[in-house]
């Protein structure tokens, strides 16, 4: 057996006007993620964890956002296209770690949908879904609340 590593990380701009959507659920908050998408950080963090470690390039390649085919699309669809292309190339996702960093909302609340929402995407255990969540302690971007970004690292089995 084949077993594979991949990372991933990805950033989007809070933004008045848009819906928050982390981990596949929609969070009350006043702001939300500018995106070509629904800019689910954590979800397109997981997908380019997932393309990393297969060695398929990046969510960017395969989902362009000069595309109109994915304006606005649901994250969930993109990890559940995928998690395919992965099968395809004869992967099964092992496990996922990922951390998402944010000042607010309070995302620990809702991590438990998060896993749940994602096991149903991937086609796994919540078990082998690790979701973290910090703050940058009021540094950055994100402690200015400029932004959200979440990292991800996926192995994968072969």
């Amino acid at each position: 057996m084949k077993v594979r590593v991949g990372f991933g990380y990805d950033v989007h701009k809070l933004v008045e006007g848009r819906d928050l959507w982390m981990g596949g659920i929609k969070l009350e908050h006043s702001l939300g993620l500018l995106g070509h998408s629904d800019a689910d950080v954590l979800i397109h963090a997981i997908c380019d964890a997932l393309l990393g470690a297969a060695n398929m390039r990046d969510i960017g390649y395969h989902f362009p956002d000069t595309s109109s085919d994915f304006e606005n699309i649901d994250s969930k669809i993109l990890l559940r296209k995928v998690v395919k292309l992965i099968a395809d190339k004869g992967y099964s996702i092992g496990n996922v770690d990922a951390t998402i960093c944010a000042e607010r909302p309070k995302m620990n609340p809702r991590i438990p949908e998060m896993k749940s929402t994602l096991a149903e995407c991937m086609g796994i255990s919540e078990d082998d879904i690790s979701i973290k969540a910090t703050t940058t302690e009021h540094l950055g971007f994100t402690g200015r609340e400029e932004g959200i970004s979440a990292y991800a690292v996926a192995l994968i089995n072969g």
